[in-house]
């Protein structure tokens, strides 16, 4: 090597590499392990103020992790954090990261765990996706759907961010997202869509009672007002 050429990062000495600096995400989880820990008594007011505000001006793991070494026995996992929208983000590997149906069909709900990145292939079949109580491995997940003479369903908690680019051939794609759009900070879902004599729906926020349940209410209720005429 000629000298005065700089090596590659990898190639210095560990003691000598720079600190590994921290996400959005490390200082979320951080900080909800300070609000625990006030709530539990471990720190008093000032503790917690000064703490979360070190939290969100540190730089690197190194040093935020310094802000709990006193509250968290060794060993012990980091609780993971949960957003107002009702995700809950535990940062690390592992989750669904595939989910193929052909000739089939598969249905996710409650409370599953998603990877960074999530596949989806539908190819003369379909796949019901709820993400409302879905636990994450990032605050930014990308989706990824094909359907192939094949349909597919998401659907995502309110206050999440959800951006979608789209193609169809000789299909379509129904999108309908919360107006009010997501508040600063919230969890990110980027969804890429392809759809070959297929379709895909995308929704956010509860799903509406479908046509058989009002059916089923309707009859309760003309049920019961049969039998107040009869005790009159």
């Amino acid at each position: 090597m000629e000298q005065g050429a700089r090596s590659h990062p990898d190639a210095e000495p560990p003691e000598r590499r720079p600190a590994l600096r921290a996400s959005d995400a490390d200082r979320e989880r951080v900080v909800d392990v300070l609000r625990q820990a006030a709530g539990d008594g471990r720190l008093d007011v000032e503790e917690l103020d000064e703490r979360v505000s070190a939290a969100y001006t540190i730089r690197t793991l190194t040093e935020l992790e310094q802000l709990t070494l006193d509250l968290i026995p060794a060993g012990a996992a980091q609780p993971a954090p949960t957003t107002d929208s009702g995700v809950t983000i535990r940062p690390g590997e592992g989750g669904t990261e595939r989910i193929v149906s052909i000739m089939g069909g598969h249905d996710r709900r409650g409370r599953w765990r998603v990877a960074r990145e999530l596949f989806v292939l539908s190819i003369m079949g379909g796949a019901d996706l709820d993400f409302q109580h879905a636990e994450l491995a990032d605050r930014a997940t990308t989706i990824r759907v094909y359907t192939i003479m094949g349909g597919a369903e998401l659907r995502f908690p309110e206050g999440v961010d959800v951006q979608v680019s789209k193609f169809a051939f000789m299909g379509g794609h129904d999108v309908k997202l919360d107006e009010a759009g997501p508040p600063p900070g919230a969890p990110v879902f980027h969804l890429h869509l392809f759809s070959l004599m297929g379709g895909i729906e995308v929704r956010q926020g509860p799903k509406g009672r479908n046509w058989i349940e009002r059916k089923l209410d309707q009859r309760r209720i003309s049920r019961s007002d049969a039998e107040d005429r009869e005790l009159e």
